[in-house]
């Protein structure tokens, strides 16, 4: 079985051995790193995550060389939603589907957000993830 990706490995042992007061702070510097749509992709064939308080929609497209290529769509104004979409998309960028598959579905318990957010939120970032790696699995085959 794949390890998850380097990346988001770094990334989960960064939160988990920083301050719990710097936390969420770490956390929203991630709302910036999602890019935003290209001017050609609506959210046509894009899922909306109904867990998230706000309007997230997300497609994970599996590339022939069985690279993962993730699209996120989230407004601004939903920081914490948005730094969740941009842990994914830093952390599994250039990551196979196998490594993608492998990313626990607690991640954003293991990085210890679960003491800086509330649960609701915790369960929407859960819920995003869990589509992403259903999305995988289902081109996959």
């Amino acid at each position: 079985m794949a390890d998850m990706p380097a990346r988001l490995a770094e990334i989960v042992d960064e939160f988990a051995a920083a301050p719990r007061d710097l936390v969420l702070e770490m956390l929203l510097e991630y709302a910036d790193v999602i890019p935003p749509l290209p001017d050609d992709t609506g959210r046509e064939g894009m899922e909306q995550v109904p867990e998230c308080q706000t309007a997230f929609f997300l497609r994970a497209r599996v590339t022939p060389e069985g690279a993962v290529e993730t699209l996120f769509d989230c407004p601004p104004e939903a920081p914490t939603t948005r730094a969740f979409a941009g842990i994914l998309a830093e952390g599994l960028a250039g990551a196979s589907a196998e490594e993608v598959l492998a990313v626990p579905d607690d991640l954003y318990q293991r990085m210890g957000l679960a003491q800086a957010i509330s649960p609701l939120r915790v369960r929407g970032g859960t819920a995003i993830l869990g589509r992403l790696k259903r999305q995988v699995r289902e081109q996959l085959g």
